[in-house]
């Protein structure tokens, strides 16, 4: 199974950008559609950003289009989450997830197999 390691996150201050990264290992990442979820304390996980195993479909939620990009390099078995305009409301553990099966990465916590640790981002106002 693909374990994953998020890394990037901080504290910034509203407007500013952060890009989280996750590495996937014993596994090769092209296998999997991946996705970036995130938890605010007393918030349950929502889904933030989602990319096919090429790398050429994205979805995310309307909540970050336009300030977030999603993007994935197999060769380095590597996936990124470019943060730019941050507002407090970003403010969140950001976690990297893995999806074994084809297709359109889903919103659906529960249809992803593998997580990572996570990596918490603070955005002040």
């Amino acid at each position: 199974q693909v374990q994953l390691v998020e890394s990037g996150g901080g504290l910034v201050q509203a407007g500013d950008s952060l890009r989280l990264s996750c590495a996937a290992s014993r596994r090769p990442a092209s296998a999997y559609v991946m996705a970036w979820f995130r938890q605010a304390p007393g918030k349950e996980r929502e889904f933030v950003a989602g990319i096919t195993q090429s790398g050429y479909n994205t979805v995310y939620a309307d909540s970050v289009k336009g300030r977030f990009t999603i993007s994935r390099d197999n060769t380095k078995n590597m996936m990124y989450l470019q943060m730019n305009n941050l507002k407090p409301e970003d403010t969140a553990v950001y976690y990297c997830a893995a999806d074994s099966r084809y297709g359109t990465p889903t919103m659906m916590v529960t249809r992803y197999d593998y997580w990572g640790q996570g990596t918490q981002v603070t955005v002040s106002s």
